[in-house]
């Protein structure tokens, strides 16, 4: 196989929802992520799609049959660079299967890292998957090379952990390096932000376990995201006759993760049902301000910052509109679509100066 037959390969296998024996161009799997940097085109690659872990799930699980390649980090960077001075990539996200352990795993994360950064001197963004079991020294390097680290915590507990891959340890393995992870940033003052990735519907987990560690996540360790993957059956692994996850319920955790991460929410705030699930009609926001009446109208000529987030079709940067503009000009409900209220969603929660919206909103139809 040529360099860039290999490196598709490799492409595919960084890819939770598209590892197959299919043929892919690399173009098709270039894609729009939204950075520290501002939006730009990143190349999701894996190092090898080798590994000695048995993850029940894993298209690269250790018993399942597939051609097996990988890259040097000399191959690696020299392909990358080439993608980049064509003007097809701006970014690199770059993980590995496990092969011959974890240390020698992120030794070639590491040294395909140094050789962007200091022989071929690119500047751009740089994500590095952190190997469960990496030591601490890697970690550091890791966090001076990066924009991101991750390590994938794969499941919210350790029970659920051991439902998708029992050769790793919740605490000892992804924890530690988690608070590795979180030490060294503070140690060091480098500008890396970790985060990480759970697998959702394949273990039976409910949201409520989910949304309670994501705010652990952001609280204890200041994560910057969790990132949700849909489960999707792979031929030839264990939950291969599960059925996948449906993406709207995805959709609705980040919802509630915003509200945890943006909104000042809590875990306990999040309307779930007796099953511990997220309501699938409406947003989580709209469901918790239905349930709490007692919280609204919230007046928008007198709120404050936290109050204006509870509302319905208010997000964080048009909350810091309706203050300033309030400061300086006062305001009306004509102001408010200028500011970017949502008003088919706020109406119903808000007032001005003790003037319904909504009145305003039936008024204008006419």
């Amino acid at each position: 196989m040529s360099l860039f037959d290999r490196l598709g390969t490799l492409v595919d296998a960084a890819h939770d929802d598209k590892c197959s024996e299919k043929s892919f161009t690399l173009r098709e799997f270039i894609h729009m992520a939204q950075t520290p940097r501002g939006s730009c085109p990143i190349l999701k690659v894996a190092m090898t799609n080798a590994c000695e872990n048995n993850c029940y799930y894993c298209a690269l699980r250790r018993d399942r049959d597939l051609r097996r390649t990988r890259l040097t980090p000399d191959e690696m960077a020299r392909a990358f660079v080439e993608l980049h001075r064509k003007g097809l990539v701006e970014g690199i996200f770059l993980t590995s299967g496990v092969r011959g352990g974890p240390i020698r795993s992120m030794d070639d994360i590491l040294s395909t890292g140094e050789l962007l950064r200091r022989k071929y001197g690119f500047k751009g963004y740089m994500h590095l998957k952190i190997m469960p079991g990496a030591d601490e020294a890697q970690i550091e390097a890791a966090c001076r090379l990066a924009d991101r680290v991750s390590v994938n915590l794969e499941a919210p507990n350790p029970e659920r952990l051991s439902a998708l891959s029992p050769d790793k340890s919740f605490r000892e393995d992804l924890g530690r390096a988690i608070r590795r992870i979180k030490s060294i940033i503070e140690r060091t003052g480098v500008r890396s932000g970790q985060t990480t990735q759970m697998v959702v519907g394949a273990a039976g987990e409910t949201d409520r376990e989910i949304l309670v560690t994501t705010e652990k996540l952001y609280k204890d360790f200041g994560l910057k995201r969790v990132y949700y993957s849909p489960f999707r059956p792979v031929p030839g692994t264990p939950l291969e006759w599960l059925p996948p996850e449906d993406p709207r319920r995805t959709a609705r955790l980040y919802q509630a993760d915003f509200l945890l991460r943006d909104y000042g929410f809590s875990a306990e705030d999040l309307p779930l049902d007796e099953e511990g699930r997220l309501p699938a009609g409406t947003d989580p926001k709209m469901a918790w301000a239905k349930a709490h009446p007692e919280r609204f109208p919230v007046d928008l000529a007198r709120a404050d910052y936290h109050e204006l987030l509870l509302v319905p079709g208010i997000g964080p940067k048009t909350a810091k509109k309706i203050l300033q503009h309030r400061a300086r000009h006062g305001i009306s409900i004509s102001d408010l679509r200028g500011l970017g209220v949502i008003m088919k969603r706020a109406a119903g929660f808000i007032t001005v100066k003790g003037k319904r919206a909504v009145e305003d909103v039936v008024m204008s139809l006419f």
